[in-house]
Formats: C-alpha cells, sequence, structure tokens
C-alpha cells in the first residue's frame, strides 16, 4: 500500500514558480502511473499532469501545457511537477495520486487508487 506524501506548495507572485514533490515511502512509485490534480475553492477537482509507470510517457491539460512540468525520480521514490509561470488561476489544492497500471498516462480519476494529502498553492496578483 503507497502512503503519498506532497510538499513544495506556498505563496507566490504571479509569474513565479514552484516545484512540488510527491514522495512515497514504500519505495514503489516508480511501479505506478501517477497523476498531479488539483481543486480550487467551489470547483471541481480537475486533473493538470500525468505520467506513466515505466518509460513514463507525459501528457498535460491545456490549462498547463508549456509552463509546467511532470517528471519521475525513481532513485527517490518521487514524481515531481515544475510549475512555471504561475498564475492567480492556478491557485488551489494540489494532490498526487497513484494507479498500478501499465500502458501509459492516466486522466480518470477514478483509476487512481492512491492519492496524498494535498499541498496548498497560491498565487497572488
Amino acid at each position: 500500500q503507497l502512503h503519498l506524501v506532497e510538499s513544495g506548495g506556498g505563496v507566490v507572485q504571479s509569474g513565479g514558480s514552484l516545484r512540488l514533490s510527491c514522495v512515497d515511502s514504500g519505495f514503489t512509485l516508480g511501479h505506478y502511473a501517477v497523476g498531479w490534480f488539483r481543486q480550487a475553492p467551489g470547483k471541481e477537482r480537475e486533473g493538470v499532469a500525468y505520467i506513466s509507470s515505466g518509460e513514463s510517457s507525459t501528457y498535460y491539460e491545456d490549462s498547463v501545457k508549456g509552463r509546467f512540468t511532470i517528471s519521475r525520480d525513481v532513485a527517490k521514490n518521487a514524481v515531481y511537477l515544475q510549475m512555471n509561470s504561475l498564475k492567480p488561476v492556478d491557485t488551489a489544492v494540489y494532490s498526487c495520486a497513484a494507479a498500478y497500471l501499465d500502458g501509459g498516462v492516466v486522466r480518470v480519476q477514478s483509476a487512481y487508487d492512491y492519492w496524498g494529502q494535498g499541498t496548498q498553492v497560491t498565487v497572488s496578483s
């Protein structure tokens, strides 16, 4: 069973950058597809970026394409979300999730088996 812990959130000015980390203490995260999701106040949770297990293909939702980068460090059992050119609309609680699935990225939230507790990202104008 995975135990996902996110870190790296905070308050940043518009145009700034943050890097979020998602770490599992069980040293098996490399076998899982991982996604980053976010939920702003009063809105539904939405997907942001995804990375597959294995060869680690990636996919980005249009809202963050060209600004965010998802990556994996197998040795550190971690997945990162580098967020550049942040905008106030990016303000949300960001959570990572893991799915034990092969074959590519996973964009469907219900397919994820494990979720972290989330980390707050606030972008001021």
